[in-house]
């Protein structure tokens, strides 16, 4: 197989690959999760908390299984992580200063958390929302359940107490969806009715006001909404027209207006045809129905993947088609496409992309699942002016990089050899030379 590069670089490989491909993904400040078809939790970057739960809190920058199925819902939060088990078990990992995880225990002495996972319920759980310091979940009677830091209300209990167990809102029965800012909590009702509280300082409440609080739910849209997202003082919101609305801080442009101006009433971005929304800090991100992805925000890191790191306060078409979710954590964005691989860009100072390195990227590039046959390989041009080979092979098996300036005949020079990680995925990099054709393969070797 030959891929054309730049016009005068050429690639070949021969290998196989079975991979699980991505179904889910969440973004946490720094750090990374994401499920397989085979309901395993993989996880990577920021781990000073132990929020990856593998035990250790040392950084990783590629992708580690933490758990190997059963696994349905996932999300992470400024330093610490929840998932939610097939039997509907709550599960958490991570910082617990404020009782985020929900264990009946505060840590605030070094290391102030976990760094494994921890059972907190047995049962009855289906969804999830890692916020700042709080956690919300979901039941499967309909009921919201909170924890952690309410210092700004956001855990809408009417007082602004840290509970370290999960505890009922007494008034939120037919909630449906669920998500958690930095200081303030969403949630949808079944009758398609938004609620808030929390901190409103820029009208991320979206009640009209700029009052600072608020610790009771507080209505916001009656109907019609079908998703929402909470950025760190920004939401999102898209109705059932497929229409996407926001509001909130934009002081980076992250609400797509145009202008820099805060909302404070939900006002429309795109008028029809938006499928996904994901809100980073200070960015955001949604796919049409298309399947094209766009962006909007701050992109000092390069979250946006439009190859700058220019902010836009406008949306801005990334990719074309084939995206199929998204994920947006503080400075660094995911996406999955529809062969049900991961793809990110942004920051990776603390390894949060998986791609092996801790170098950020403004453009997408393939993390995992994007071999789905054989003589396939992936490659991400480098601002270097080298080139990233990523294959997916078998873990622990040492494969070799060649190169040759011809294929008549053939003379293969072989360049470095490295072994397949977790999830058998191996890293090359290498210099082009632009005045000629290159071509590579990649070879298991004892």
């Amino acid at each position: 197989m030959q891929i054309a590069l730049l016009g005068a670089v050429l690639l070949a490989l021969a290998g196989t690959s079975g991979a699980q491909t991505v179904t889910n993904v969440a973004a946490g400040q720094s750090h990374s999760l994401f499920l397989k078809s085979d309901g395993s939790l993989w996880v990577m970057g920021y781990n000073k908390y132990g929020q990856l739960g593998d035990g250790t809190t040392n950084n990783i920058n590629n992708p580690e299984q933490i758990l190997a199925g059963n696994v349905t819902a996932i999300s992470g939060g400024t330093y610490h992580s929840l998932f939610v088990k097939s039997d509907g078990s709550l599960w958490a990992m991570g910082f617990n200063y404020y009782g985020e995880l929900g264990n009946g225990v505060y840590n605030t002495i070094s290391p102030y958390g976990t760094n494994q996972p921890q059972k907190i319920l047995p049962s009855g759980v289906t969804a999830v929302a890692a916020g700042q310091y709080h956690s919300l979940l979901l039941e499967n009677d309909g009921s919201l359940w909170v924890m952690g830091d309410n210092g700004n209300g956001q855990l809408g209990d009417g007082t602004l107490n840290n509970p370290n167990r999960p505890e009922k809102i007494a008034t939120t029965n037919g909630v449906t969806a669920i998500a958690a800012g930095a200081y303030f909590s969403l949630f949808l009702k079944s009758d398609g009715s938004l609620w808030g509280m929390g901190d409103n300082t820029y009208g991320q409440l979206g009640n009209g006001t700029s009052n600072n609080q608020s610790n009771r739910p507080v209505l916001i849209l009656t109907n019609g909404v079908t998703a929402i997202a909470a950025g760190y003082q920004h939401s999102l919101l898209l109705k059932t027209d497929g229409s996407l609305w926001a509001m909130g801080y934009n002081g980076q442009g992250q609400l797509g207006d145009g202008s820099l101006n805060p909302a404070l009433r939900p006002e429309m971005i795109v008028p029809s045809n938006v499928v996904a929304i994901a809100a980073g800090a200070d960015h955001s991100l949604f796919v049409k129905r298309d399947g094209s992805l766009w962006a909007m925000g701050l992109n000092s890191s390069g979250q946006l993947g439009d190859g700058t790191f220019n902010n836009t306060n406008q949306p801005e078409k990334i990719v074309p088609y084939n995206v199929t979710a998204v994920a947006g954590g503080q400075n660094h964005s995911l996406f999955i496409q529809a062969d049900g691989s991961l793809w990110g860009m942004g920051y990776n100072g603390y390894g949060q992309l998986g791609d092996g390195t801790y170098n950020q990227t403004n453009r997408p590039e393939p993390l995992v699942g994007f071999l789905t046959g054989y003589d396939q390989i992936a490659i991400h041009l480098l601002s270097s002016g080298k080139v990233r080979l990523i294959y997916e092979g078998n873990t622990g098996t040492n494969y070799a990089l060649d190169r040759s300036f011809t294929l008549v005949p053939p003379h293969w020079l072989p360049q470095v050899t490295n072994p397949a990680g977790v999830g058998g995925v191996v890293n090359f990099t290498n210099t082009p030379n632009v005045a000629t054709n290159n071509f590579w393969r990649v070879r298991s070797v004892p």
